[in-house]
């Protein structure tokens, strides 16, 4: 009976062992492949997203170009004489542009978009403060004009993080 069961065990033993093998071995294959396949379609995620947060920044740097004071006076001309209502064109033409691009905050970096989002509040107050010293539209203009070419617009900063948040993504 000794016999049978040494005999027994004899057959068992290299055939759990082999079992035991393959079975760790497959297992860890397994999970190789499974993380491949996770690594693979972060990838694939990776380079679908790049493309339309590009977009974004490309939009958001055109929204910078388009409030920038100096342009922006050189493209909306006044509609009157009244400074108030040239105040309001242009702020309204900002708010336009901004609400047109919201959506792209969440394509970009929380960092980009405190920046741009500053940098159009920024734009709006130094207006709104420019036209309590100016008597006419022209004379707003030309005094966002002067003021401008004393500092930097605050445009050129969004544009900056822009630029970063590009170069960290390419």
């Amino acid at each position: 009976m000794e016999d049978k069961i040494l005999e027994s065990i004899a057959y068992v033993l290299p055939a759990a062992v082999t079992g035991l093998v393959a079975y760790y071995m497959f297992n860890g294959f397994i999970n190789n492949k499974n993380s491949e396949k996770k690594l693979e379609l972060l990838a694939q995620k990776r380079k679908e997203a790049l493309p339309i947060k590009l977009q974004a920044c490309e939009r958001l740097m055109l929204f910078c170009d388009r409030i920038n004071p100096v342009k922006m006076l050189m493209r909306i001309p006044p509609i009157s004489t009244d400074t108030n209502d040239y105040l309001q064109l242009l702020i309204a033409n900002i708010e336009q542009e901004f609400e047109h691009n919201l959506v792209q905050q969440i394509y970009i970096s929380e960092d980009t978009w405190t920046a741009i989002y500053a940098a159009k509040n920024a734009v709006t107050n130094k207006l709104r403060q420019v036209s309590e010293n100016a008597n006419s539209a022209n004379e707003l203009r030309e005094n966002v004009l002067i003021e401008y070419t004393k500092t930097i617009p605050p445009t050129e900063t969004a544009i900056d993080f822009i630029k970063s948040e590009v170069r960290s993504l390419l």
